[in-house]
């Protein structure tokens, strides 16, 4: 039909193939704006999305100006708040600080926690006995104390218990319980009923192996109380509490932050301080201990520092005859706390 237009082919006016020839079209309308059309608009379409694109990458890595919409804390924006730091600085921890308390809370060791439960001294949150253990006098006493003190007590696989214990031998039993009560050295100074006070400090101790024997030693030999080191030492872990065998359930301890200036105050109060030292001026059999005493006892292989040894009133050896020329700590601790025991009977 003349004039009009087809898909197909040229229409009588010339009109271009997929194109209408009709003067009002939108690719007539856009021709006459100057917009492109076509190929034309479709990249010029594409090179818009890319630019705009680009301006907010941009805008994104700006730092934003402060807001009034802000938290106090900054969390909107982070470069407000105390805690922003420089793109790659590592953020810091928490502050790290020293040992805090005595500790004890985790009680390994059949004869341990039978003195936990005994002693009554702290609460005790749990009893954990290993499955598969045969039948002994002291495990009965440590189920009948729990029942009776209403202690919640848990029955555990052997290899999950051997698994969650801290020391080589637990013996199928642990329990958990509030930490050791801390005693102030002006306490541990006081004449109680008649009692001359019996003190031993230690300096520096670090294996805990030694430092269970030693207060178990001192609580068999009547001591009145212990003085450890806040810092540099080895507190009551539960190698400690294991190796101690129930000790630390009677024995008053007090931690303090020097010990040449505890030494010192336990000198004004009245107690005669003894150093026990392989080069000691003296015999300890030779004194006279039955006064207020306390003894001090230095670290493994390097003995009393220099400050200790300075303040202590006498430094005494222990006789030795045999070709070695030194005992550890906790043997002298033993032969020192026993001697004292001795001349107090």
């Amino acid at each position: 039909m003349a004039g009009a237009g087809s898909r197909g082919g040229r229409g009588d006016g010339g009109g271009r193939a997929g194109r209408s020839t009709r003067a009002d079209t939108p690719f007539q309308r856009a021709r006459k704006s100057g917009a492109p059309v076509g190929r034309a608009a479709a990249k010029a379409a594409k090179a818009g999305s890319s630019s705009a694109a680009g301006r907010a990458r941009s805008t994104a890595g700006a730092p934003r100006p402060p807001s009034d919409l802000d938290d106090v804390d900054g969390r909107q924006g982070a470069s407000r708040g105390p805690a922003a730091r420089r793109p790659g600085q590592a953020a810091k921890g928490p502050r790290r600080t020293g040992p805090k308390g005595l500790g004890g809370e985790w009680v390994e060791g059949r004869q341990a926690v039978r003195e936990l439960l005994l002693g009554g001294r702290r609460k005790v949150r749990e009893v954990v006995l290993s499955a598969g253990m045969d039948q002994a006098d002291i495990l009965d006493d440590i189920i009948d104390l729990a029942d009776e003190l209403k202690v919640p007590i848990r029955e555990m696989s052997r290899t999950k218990f051997d698994a969650t214990a801290r020391t080589q031998s637990p013996q199928g039993v642990l329990a958990e319980a509030a930490p050791l009560p801390e005693h102030e050295l002006v306490s541990l100074v006081q004449t109680i009923d008649g009692v001359a006070p019996f003190l031993l400090a230690l300096d520096g101790v670090t294996d805990p192996g030694n430092l269970g024997a030693v207060l178990r030693t001192a609580e068999c030999a009547g001591v009145t109380g212990v003085v450890l080191p806040r810092h540099r030492a080895v507190h009551v872990t539960p190698t400690v509490t294991k190796s101690a065998a129930g000790a630390i359930e009677f024995l008053p301890m007090a931690l303090v932050g020097g010990l040449p200036t505890a030494i010192s105050d336990m000198q004004a109060a009245g107690v005669w301080v003894v150093g026990l030292d392989e080069g000691g001026d003296a015999r300890l059999d030779a004194l006279d201990l039955s006064q207020p005493t306390c003894l001090v006892l230095g670290a493994e292989g390097q003995g009393l520092s220099r400050l200790v040894r300075q303040r202590c009133d006498a430094v005494a050896a222990i006789p030795l005859l045999g070709k070695l020329n030194s005992l550890n700590v906790a043997a002298a601790g033993a032969v020192a706390c026993f001697e004292v025991a001795r001349q107090r009977t």
